[in-house]
């Protein structure tokens, strides 16, 4: 009996291990073997001559120049990637509330009163991810361009129509950025609203609490997970955003974090210092997503 369960464990844990396998060789082959090259170049040298980077797999040879040139651009006298960091997270904040205040309403409306035309409206809510990033946001160079319809419709109603919207303006980044972002949030604000159980507010209302207070007593309450994890969806990709800026301002002016990495990536000579500014920002990004998963984790033993 004894060798039959010694067997039958034995299975089990190569059941297990062969279960676990692919993402392990998925996430060894294109995560930490990357990440590992890019620890490489950002330690490594520069070709003089072709201005390339030479990367060092020796992590006892590794050199701190790249680091050393990245921290003197970011804190020192003539630096420039300071004010784009400090720029990122404006952007980035703002974005995320503009998102939020439009989205959790959006959100909150299909779960609990859209009734029979539920599918119709996550139809509506998932359209815009049949179309690529890059062609939405085309789309919006055209309608924002002086000749656009948004200056038409301003000038239609008695504002000024000839405002040069992709010159360098703040707020075309930033609503840029929600409109990029947005349709991921509401999906994720869809998923959690609807599992909040109906009956719960229906207790809230019989022990007296008003509709508004029954919303803020115990319908924000209960979908604070799923706001942690809608905002991490978010904030996250719009840190290490680029190409939106890129494509709806491209002014030194709304420089952002990405952009700067980008550059230094197709810059002769500055590889490893782009590798150690994306490094940086991963370190970053390290300490909500650490506080994600340990907030997920206390609400998953609350709510058992």
């Amino acid at each position: 009996m004894g060798r039959q369960a010694h067997g039958t464990d034995r299975r089990a844990r190569w059941l297990w291990i062969a279960l676990a396998a692919p993402g392990a060789i998925w996430l060894l082959v294109l995560f930490v073997v990357p990440f590992y090259a890019m620890l490489a170049v950002a330690g490594g040298g520069i070709n003089a001559f072709f201005q390339t980077a030479v990367p060092i797999w020796d992590p006892l040879s590794w050199s701190s120049a790249n680091l050393a040139a990245v921290w003197n651009d970011i804190v020192g006298p003539g630096s420039f990637i300071g004010p784009a960091i400090v720029r990122t997270l404006l952007y980035t904040a703002a974005a995320s509330a503009l998102a939020l205040a439009i989205a959790y309403p959006v959100a909150y409306f299909v779960s609990r009163y859209a009734g029979a035309r539920r599918g119709l409206f996550l139809v509506a809510l998932i359209a815009p991810f049949w179309v690529s990033y890059m062609m939405r946001m085309l789309a919006w160079i055209d309608l924002l361009g002086q000749g656009g319809f948004v200056n038409h419709a301003l000038s239609l109603v008695g504002l000024p129509g000839n405002t040069d919207w992709l010159g360098g303006k703040p707020i075309t980044v930033i609503l840029g950025l929600v409109y990029g972002y947005i349709p991921y949030l509401i999906l994720v604000l869809y998923a959690g609203l609807d599992r909040i159980d109906p009956s719960l507010l229906d207790a809230a209302r019989d022990l007296g609490l008003s509709r508004w207070r029954t919303f803020w007593r115990v319908t924000v309450p209960l979908s604070k997970p799923t706001l942690i994890a809608g905002a991490f969806i978010t904030v996250l990709p719009m840190l290490g955003d680029y190409y939106t800026n890129q494509l709806m301002s491209a002014a030194p002016g709304t420089t952002m974090i990405g952009n700067v990495i980008e550059g230094q990536l197709e810059s002769p000579g500055e590889t490893g210092q782009g590798a150690v500014l994306s490094i940086m920002l991963l370190i970053a990004l390290l300490a909500p997503m650490i506080y994600y998963v340990v907030s997920t984790a206390r609400a998953s033993r609350e709510y058992a």
